[in-house]
């Protein structure tokens, strides 16, 4: 009977042990999981496929200042090495609808082994309604001696 009752306490525990470590790890809202940085994901914009799974967005800040939209998001390196990058803002309406991208200045931009940084943006005007932020890796040809 003792060997009974053990293997049902090492059965149970094992179950619960191991449900308890599968449960998807959620933002707290919904029941969906969700890796951290996939709500970002729509606003980075990266052509270059291996360098979009080198970089991600982690959290974003929005607020208006006089009228004005203006972002403050972390973005985070997920690759070993340093990456010499160049960002933009481009900017869009409530219709989604490109606002004076052309105006916005590429800036430089490095980011080090799994480092992650701080990137601001203000609005050109009070018509922006959304943005995405478009980052392009600097050929190594053009920043060596």
């Amino acid at each position: 009977m003792h060997y009974f009752i053990r293997i049902s306490a090492i059965t149970v525990f094992s179950s619960i042990f191991f449900l308890g470590c599968a449960a998807p790890i959620t933002s707290g809202i919904g029941t969906s999981a969700m890796t951290q940085g996939d709500e970002f994901s729509k606003h980075l914009e990266v052509h270059n496929p291996k360098l979009a799974q080198q970089l991600k967005i982690i959290d974003v800040k929005s607020r208006k200042t006089n009228g004005l939209l203006e972002i403050n998001l972390q973005l985070n390196s997920t690759y070993k090495k340093s990456l010499k990058l160049q960002y933009h803002f481009n900017w869009f309406d409530a219709q989604g609808f490109v606002i004076e991208s052309r105006k916005t200045p590429w800036k430089p931009l490095e980011l080090h082994g799994f480092q992650s940084t701080s990137l601001s943006g203000l609005a050109p005007n009070e018509q922006v309604a959304s943005f995405t932020v478009y980052v392009r890796e600097i050929p190594e040809k053009a920043y060596r001696y």
